[in-house]
């Protein structure tokens, strides 16, 4: 049985509420997520101006939004396990850790597409 709350276009309308709140705080409270955020405002145009087609704009594009949405989760998860409690706790810390290897990923992914567009673009 479904959850009773809000449907349709009510439902919609406060979700995206919600999402702007969590860039809110994403934004006031997470210095990783304003800076590639400025990473993201600085690459946009050179993205554009490196892609030659719509698909390399889309692997350029997206890499870096994937960042973004890596850091959202990593940081949602660092937000519930601080919650929890301040002391140390090996399962506390493996999330951690765990949250801040996936932003690594998704940066070391950022490297890979815009070196093999670049690549592409100048050397071959």
């Amino acid at each position: 049985m479904p959850k009773p709350g809000k449907t349709g276009l009510t439902r919609i309308i406060h979700a995206f509420g919600y999402s702007m709140k969590g860039f809110k705080a994403a934004f006031k409270y997470e210095s990783a997520f304003r800076q590639e955020v400025a990473l993201l405002v600085v690459l946009v145009p050179a993205a554009i101006w490196l892609g030659q087609s719509s698909t390399e704009y889309i692997f350029l594009i997206g890499s870096l939004l994937l960042v973004l949405i890596v850091e959202l989760l990593n940081s949602a998860v660092e937000a519930v396990v601080d919650r929890i409690g301040d002391e140390m706790h090996k399962l506390a810390g493996r999330a951690k850790d765990m949250g801040s290897a996936a932003v690594f990923v998704s940066l070391v992914n950022v490297f890979l597409v815009w070196g093999f567009v670049a690549y592409d673009r100048f050397v071959n």
